[in-house]
């Protein structure tokens, strides 16, 4: 377990907790950890019993960005060119931060330490970030005369203000997590980020599994798509949902003040 790149667990509540895993490089992103990640998440994607995903790092950081050795080999041209599109409508570097958005379930990124580049954007493919308020962030790339390309700017949409973005990706300042509350880059600041992240999964975990994987594809709709193809298709999630067996479940514990008893489909 200690050589994966990447580890994931299954609890027994339907929480998955996802692991970087190379905490002597505070989670530096190389070639190994690239490929561990993208195969944990299409993993996640068809898990039986999953309801939420915690992501954190091992050890004092969340990921520190790109590993610096594996700056000769970007756009060098080993492996395919960066503008094919490998992974559905991503490259691999985009991949690792897209397919927390692709995972089926919602996902809480738990973030302390170091959040740097790459580290930033796998972050902000969460749909929930929880960061210590003394966290380290960066959009790091301009410092390597790169501009950001992990899918930064698709993540980034809605969450940060466009002339905040700006001044972010044009100093590559550092800032902390407490700023990165009031930026649009952290949901929550909580001095124990693991602990809030577990604490809200269950919560997650807990509501009916069926709705929960709906409204996460509304929200990719919401964000990609206008005013009519939102309404349609929020019309048609709720038909797939109302009247099922778990929305009756729900229905019914809440009326008898109970923990609700669902089924995975």
């Amino acid at each position: 377990m200690s050589e994966e790149r990447v580890t994931c667990e299954l609890g027994e509540n339907g929480v998955a907790l996802v692991t970087l895993n190379r905490p002597d490089k505070m989670n530096a992103l190389d070639t190994a950890m690239f490929e561990a990640i993208i195969a944990v998440g299409e993993e996640l994607r068809t898990m039986a019993g999953l309801r939420a995903v915690v992501l954190t790092g091992a050890g004092r950081a969340f990921c520190a960005g790109l590993d610096t050795a594996s700056f000769a080999n970007v756009g060098s041209g080993t492996g395919a060119p960066i503008t094919e599109r490998t992974h559905g409508n991503a490259n691999r570097y985009q991949e690792v931060a897209m397919t927390w958005r692709k995972c089926p379930v919602p996902v809480i990124a738990a973030v302390q330490g170091v959040c740097f580049g790459g580290g930033l954007q796998i972050a902000s493919g969460a749909d929930i970030r929880v960061v210590h308020p003394e966290t380290r962030l960066a959009i790091m790339e301009m410092r390597w005369g790169l501009v950001p390309d992990m899918g930064g700017y698709a993540l980034w949409r809605g969450l940060v203000r466009g002339d905040v973005l700006r001044e972010l990706v044009y100093t590559n300042r550092e800032f902390t997590g407490l700023e990165a509350e009031s930026l649009g880059l952290a949901t929550f600041v909580e001095a124990d980020p693991l602990g809030r992240a577990h604490a809200l999964a269950a919560e997650i975990a807990n509501r009916n599994p069926e709705a929960v994987r709906a409204a996460k594809r509304l929200f990719a709709v919401m964000e990609e798509e206008g005013e009519d193809a939102i309404l349609l298709a929020e019309s048609r999630e709720q038909a797939g949902v109302i009247s099922r067996p778990n929305q009756v479940e729900a229905v019914m514990a809440g009326m008898a003040k109970r923990a609700p008893v669902f089924v995975d489909s």
